[in-house]
């Protein structure tokens, strides 16, 4: 018998098996695809179009958010329409794209803003905790990888599933036509890539996504204050 005197061992949980594989859903994997530039030519939209298109392709739902009009954090109430809106498509997506410009050698703040106007928590409910997210970027210069970097750390502290690949397109200008589609490329079949891995990690987790984000140390918070509320009803 293992030693763990610092454990509430009625909250400890081994790993099932069972919890692990249930049966899949049938309906289509439901992407919310975030984009963080409003520029008349924006090639982070027209990076985030054409991954819409791909993950259409493989079977996907998918959804985008018009970040125009959306009010800066704290700058108006959570009631607003833009911030509901948000809101009400990241809790009807199962997975996500963010796709950012490189500014300043960071994501934009429009990126940032849409992030920020997601919380961790409403009420009992966590809008991201589980879903699964890949995250992109383009760059006006050489390549680099600093805004997917912060993005991946921004979907980590949202508590998603970042998958492994990711997308930095560098010379964005130079990576698409007149038209906007962008051309055939090594940056475009990374893309393929993203969209392809993105769309089998959702399908592969979202019915078990509850049960990976189960964690000890919520249960035994939430054990905590049952334990207080039932004691104040004693008094």
């Amino acid at each position: 018998m293992v030693d763990l005197p610092a454990v509430e061992l009625s909250l400890l949980k081994r790993p099932d098996l069972e919890a692990l594989r249930p049966a899949f859903s049938t309906h289509p994997p439901r992407i919310l695809i975030l984009y963080g530039s409003l520029r008349t030519v924006s090639y982070s939209r027209l990076l985030a179009e054409e991954a819409g298109r791909l993950l259409e392709y493989f079977g996907a739902t998918v959804r985008f958010f018009d970040p125009s009009g959306l009010p800066l954090p704290d700058d108006a109430p959570a009631s607003h329409p833009k911030v509901q809106e948000l809101r009400s498509l990241s809790e009807w997506s199962e997975g996500q794209v963010w796709v950012s410009p490189e500014r300043h050698g960071a994501i934009t703040g429009i990126m940032k803003a849409q992030i920020d106007w997601i919380p961790l928590e409403i009420g009992a409910i966590r809008p991201t905790q589980g879903k699964t997210l890949a995250v992109m970027q383009v760059s006006g210069g050489s390549q680099s990888f600093n805004a997917v970097n912060t993005l991946r750390l921004l979907g980590r502290w949202m508590r998603m599933i970042t998958i492994p690949n990711q997308s930095s397109v560098p010379k964005a200008f130079t990576e698409f036509s007149p038209d906007g589609r962008m051309k055939p490329s090594p940056y475009y079949d990374r893309v393929v890539d993203v969209c392809e891995e993105l769309v089998k990690f959702t399908l592969l987790t979202r019915d078990a996504s509850h049960y990976l984000t189960d964690r000890y140390s919520e249960r035994r918070e939430t054990a905590a204050k049952l334990q207080e509320r039932v004691t104040l009803k004693s008094i």
